[in-house]
C-alpha cells in the first residue's frame, strides 16, 4: 500500500506512541521514512528508531524554529527530492495551560499550546510544500483528540485541537489545487509515554471502555497507526479535510 513511498514521520520519542506505531507500520507496508527530533528529546528518538524494523535516520525540527523548519527542507530535498507525505504528531502545552484551572491560564501559555499544537501543522505543511510539488502530490496527516466537547482538565490543549482541526480545513482548501490532502486521525485515548503527562488519563480511558460501542484497548495504537498509513496512501486519494474517528465509535455516543 506504500511500497516506494518516503514519507516523514515526527513526533517519535519513544517506542510508546502512535506516531512510532504509524513508523512500524508503514516499513512493513514499502514506505520508506525520516523521523524527526530536536533538543534533549533526540537522543531517545534516535534510540526508537534504531528498533524499528528498519533503522531510520532522525532529521533536526524544532516545529517553532524557521531555521529549522528551512534546514528540514534543504535535507530532504538533498536525500530525497521529493516527499510523498508526512505524519504530524506535535503537541505541547505548558503544564498550567491545562490540569481543571481554564480560567488561570496565562494568555502566553494558550499561545503556547496553539502555536506548537496547532499553527504547527501549517509550518509544516509550508516546509514540505516544494517537496510535494516533485512528488506532483502528497498526503499530510495529523493526529487528532475530539474538540467537540470540553474534556475534564484538557482545558487549552482542547482548545489548540479545535484550531488544529480548522488548520486542517484550511490547508485541505488551500492546498488541494497542489494535489495535496490534509486529514487528521481522532484517536481515542492510547497510554502512550506523553499520555502520561496528561491530567486525569486513567480516568479518561476508564470512560472511553465503557463509552464506545466497539471494544477499545487504551495499549493498542495498531488501529489509528493503519488509519494514518491508509490516509498517506493513494487509496485514500480523494479524501481530504477530514476528520476520521479511530476511537471504537465512542465519539457518535452520547453523555
Amino acid at each position: 500500500m506504500l511500497e516506494g513511498r518516503r514519507l516523514l514521520i515526527t513526533g517519535v520519542i519513544t517506542n510508546r506512541s502512535i506516531a512510532y506505531a504509524t513508523a512500524v507500520r508503514a516499513q512493513e507496508l514499502g514506505a520508506e521514512i525520516l523521523l524527526t527530533s530536536f533538543g534533549r528529546a533526540r537522543r531517545l528518538t534516535e534510540r526508537a528508531a534504531k528498533r524499528l524494523p528498519e533503522p531510520v535516520d532522525v532529521l533536526e525540527l524544532d516545529v517553532n524554529s524557521p531555521d529549522d523548519l528551512a534546514a528540514l527542507t534543504a535535507e530532504l530535498q538533498r536525500r530525497w527530492g521529493r516527499v510523498d507525505g508526512a505524519l504530524h504528531a506535535i503537541a505541547h502545552a505548558p503544564g498550567d495551560a491545562f490540569g481543571g484551572d481554564f480560567l488561570a491560564t496565562p494568555p502566553e501559555s494558550a499561545e503556547a499550546a496553539f502555536r506548537t499544537s496547532a499553527y504547527s501543522l501549517n509550518a509544516l505543511a509550508v516546509a514540505l510544500r516544494p517537496l510535494w510539488r516533485e512528488a506532483g502530490g502528497g498526503s499530510l496527516v495529523g493526529l487528532d483528540f475530539d474538540a467537540t466537547v470540553a474534556w475534564p482538565a484538557y482545558d487549552w490543549m482542547g482548545v489548540a485541537k479545535a484550531a488544529l482541526e480548522a488548520t486542517s480545513r484550511y490547508l485541505a482548501r488551500d492546498l488541494g489545487g497542489e494535489n495535496v490532502r490534509v486529514n487528521l486521525v481522532s484517536a481515542g485515548p492510547i497510554r502512550t509515554a506523553a499520555a502520561g503527562g496528561i491530567p486525569g488519563f486513567d480516568d479518561l480511558a476508564d470512560l472511553w471502555t465503557r463509552r464506545s460501542p466497539l471494544a477499545w484497548d487504551v495499549d493498542d495504537a495498531g488501529p489509528v497507526a493503519d488509519a494514518a498509513c491508509f490516509l498517506l496512501s493513494d487509496m485514500a486519494r480523494a479524501i481530504s479535510g477530514e476528520i476520521v474517528h479511530v476511537d471504537g465509535g465512542a465519539h457518535s455516543q452520547a453523555g
